[in-house]
C-alpha cells in the first residue's frame, strides 16, 4: 500500500506576527541602505517631472553598475573555462538589459516642453559622462581614449576607467575561450591592442558559422546568450535614440554633445558584429 504523501506532510502552524521593535536601525536598513538611497533625490526645480527625471536617471546608474558586475563575473568564467558559469551572468545581464529599458517609457513621453521646464537644472551634465555606462561599453569592447577625458577630473573613476580600456572586453575573452577549445581564431586578434575598437573579423565569422552548423552545444548556447545581450544593448540605444528626439529634437545635447545625431551614429554600431553576419553562412 503507498502511503499518502500529503497525511506526512507537516501542518504549518498560524504565521507568526513579525518583529516590529529594533534597536536602532532595521535589518533591512543595514543591508539595503534605504536612507542613503531615498536621500541622494536633490531636485534644483519645482516642476514635479525634474523628480521623474533624477530619480529614472539614478536607478539606470545603478543598473550600470550591475551590469558591470556581471560581465566582469562572466570574464572569471570564461578565464576558468567555466562556460555555464558564464552563460548563467550573461543570461542574467540580459534580462537586467530588458529592466533598464523599461526606465525610458516614462522618459520618453515627455513634450520639449515639459522637457526644458527644467533641463536648465541639468547645466552641461550629460548621460554622456556616466563613468559606469563608459565601463559598460569598454567591457562591450567600445573602447575609445578620449572617452577617458569627461572623467580626468575624477581620478579615482579616470584610474578605473583607464585599466578597463587597456583590459580585455567580454569579446576578447570569448574569442580567447574559443582558441583555447581549438577554433581557429586569428593570433593577431589575440595579441591586438586592447585600447581600440574590436573590428570584425572575417575569421571569426566563419568559426561561429562552423559553430552554429555542428551540433548543438555550450559554445552555440554562449554565442546566443552574447547575442541577446548585444540585441538588449542595442535596443536600449534606440530607445535612448526615441526619447532624446522626442524630448529635443535635434538640439545639442545639455553636455554639448551632437544630441541625436551622436545616439544615432552609436545605434548603427554592432556589439559583437561576427555573430550577426555569421547567420548568413549557416
Amino acid at each position: 500500500m503507498t502511503a499518502d504523501p500529503y497525511l506526512s506532510c507537516p501542518v504549518m502552524a498560524d504565521a507568526a506576527e513579525p518583529r516590529l521593535d529594533f534597536g536602532g536601525t532595521t535589518p533591512y536598513e543595514d543591508y539595503v541602505h534605504a536612507s542613503v538611497l531615498h536621500s541622494l533625490q536633490k531636485t534644483v526645480t519645482k516642476d514635479p517631472r525634474e523628480m521623474s527625471f533624477l530619480v529614472i536617471t539614478q536607478v539606470m546608474e545603478l543598473y550600470f553598475t550591475l551590469l558591470v558586475f556581471e560581465w566582469r563575473h562572466t570574464q572569471e568564467r570564461l578565464r576558468d573555462d567555466d562556460v555555464p558559469g558564464a552563460l548563467d551572468a550573461l543570461r542574467r545581464s540580459a534580462a537586467h538589459l530588458q529592466a533598464l529599458r523599461a526606465a525610458w517609457l516614462p522618459l520618453a513621453r515627455m513634450t520639449p516642453r515639459e522637457f526644458n521646464s527644467f533641463r536648465d537644472a541639468l547645466g552641461e551634465g550629460s548621460g554622456f559622462q556616466s563613468g559606469a555606462f563608459r565601463h559598460m561599453e569598454f567591457l562591450l569592447g567600445e573602447k575609445s581614449a578620449s572617452l577617458l577625458v569627461p572623467h580626468r577630473s575624477v581620478p579615482a573613476l579616470h584610474a578605473e576607467l583607464e585599466e578597463a580600456l587597456s583590459a580585455p572586453s567580454v569579446y576578447d575573452d570569448v574569442l580567447a575561450l574559443l582558441a583555447r577549445r581549438g577554433h581557429p581564431v586569428p593570433a593577431e586578434l589575440l595579441s591586438r591592442d586592447l585600447t581600440q575598437p574590436y573590428r570584425p573579423s572575417a575569421e571569426v565569422e566563419q568559426v561561429w558559422a562552423a559553430i552554429y552548423c555542428g551540433e548543438p552545444g555550450e559554445l552555440s548556447d554562449l554565442g546566443e546568450a552574447l547575442t541577446d545581450v548585444a540585441e538588449q544593448f542595442t535596443r536600449w540605444r534606440h530607445d535612448h535614440l526615441i526619447a532624446t528626439r522626442r524630448a529635443m529634437g535635434a538640439k545639442t545635447g545639455t553636455g554639448g554633445s551632437a544630441g541625436v545625431s551622436w545616439l544615432e551614429k552609436r545605434a548603427r554600431r554592432d556589439v559583437f558584429p561576427e555573430l550577426w553576419t555569421a547567420r548568413s553562412y549557416v
